[in-house]
């Protein structure tokens, strides 16, 4: 259990007001049931594979047993050259968070915005009160490490960040550890980046790390609900006990087990390259709308891309009408009304959409 969080008047506290922490990208795309292009959410298009689909449906001769979860745990630990002690599957990252909160015993949670806002909505929900530190804009969104309270006794971060596509240098975010202090560094889109260069997954030589990984993301399995947790033994088997019985489907560990595989490593890798290369057409594109005043969040280095522009809400509106969806980025604290988040999607995607952001632009300004 949680301990009672101790009140702070840190004015790097504030209200969740004007942020709506539980709002995601799937919402731009089922508001109104309109069929919209999605540029929304962060889910790799054209996922997940047909062999993955197969390997998947495999699976369901077996769902009149319980879920046995041994054999998805120890093929994650041996990906990252780690012992199963040191693994807990989850049904995706999200419940990962909802662990850490409920689970850990933490007085001084600090998240790190702006980022992905589940992480503070599930330490609010656990009764804690959160210090925000807010990246700043004029420094490219970048880790400031000075930023965070010494006395946080656990700190949030994304990295790659979402939705500010920043990918933090390991030997920064490594450089937050301190005796007594928990450091949950979300890799969720880590598999996305070239070489997955930066990454803390494997390591065991940074004190308090934990990292989460989502396999939804580049698989395409966000109904499935499938990730995982590295960290020290001790704080596996304590997220272990907050668990329900049997968190993970037999569906879901055959997924893990299979995304996992030297197969699925090398096309995650491929991948990754070509959602390198599809950004920077994006990026490209997107900085031909100087002259009206967008501005591209960067350098991006996830699957992708914020952009601040005037009228983004007219915009990301005209932009439902002309057929594509888009996440708004007021959600995120430290993020305003003028920014947008846009899915990385192959080159035929991004010029129709180029096309349709030059209308939606135009219309926003009459």
């Amino acid at each position: 259990m949680a301990l009672t969080p101790m009140p702070t008047d840190r004015p790097t506290d504030r209200p969740t007001e004007g942020h709506d922490l539980r709002h995601h990208g799937d919402a731009e795309v089922r508001d109104d049931g309109a069929r919209l292009i999605d540029l929304a959410v962060n889910v790799r298009a054209d996922t997940p594979p047909a062999w993955l689909r197969e390997h998947i449906a495999g699976s369901l001769g077996d769902l009149a047993a319980y879920p046995d979860g041994r054999a998805a745990r120890a093929a994650v630990a041996a990906r990252h050259g780690l012992p199963v002690e040191r693994v807990l599957l989850t049904a995706g990252a999200a419940e990962a968070f909802v662990l850490l909160a409920r689970a850990l015993k933490v007085r001084q949670p600090s998240v790190v915005h702006p980022q992905f806002t589940e992480p503070e909505a599930a330490l609010r929900d656990a009764g804690h009160t959160v210090d925000r530190v807010l990246l700043r804009e004029e420094d490219g969104f970048r880790l400031d490490a000075a930023a965070v309270p010494e006395d946080a006794d656990l700190v949030v971060i994304g990295n790659p960040t979402n939705p500010t596509s920043v990918l933090h240098p390991a030997a920064t975010i490594a450089r937050l550890a301190r005796p007594g202090r928990t450091l949950v560094v979300d890799e969720a889109f880590m598999d996305a980046v070239p070489g997955e260069r930066e990454a803390l997954a494997g390591r065991t030589d940074v004190p308090g790390l934990v990292v989460l990984r989502s396999l939804t993301k580049t698989w395409g399995l966000a109904g499935l609900r499938i990730g995982y947790v590295l960290a020290a033994p001790e704080t596996i088997a304590d997220l272990e006990r907050a668990q329900p019985l049997w968190p993970v489907s037999t569906p879901a560990l055959a997924a893990a087990e299979a995304c996992v595989s030297p197969r699925a490593l090398a096309e995650a890798a491929h991948a990754a390259h070509r959602i390198a290369a599809d950004r920077a057409h994006l990026v490209a594109g997107l900085e031909e709308f100087a002259s009206d005043g967008l501005q591209v969040a960067g350098p991006a280095e996830g699957s992708f891309v914020l952009v601040r522009l005037p009228r983004a809400t007219r915009v990301r509106r005209h932009l439902r009408d002309l057929g594509f969806a888009v996440r708004r980025g007021d959600t995120f604290p430290g993020l305003g009304e003028e920014w947008l988040r846009l899915a990385v999607r192959d080159r035929t995607t991004v010029n129709s959409f180029l096309q349709a952001l030059d209308r939606a632009v135009t219309l926003a300004r009459s």
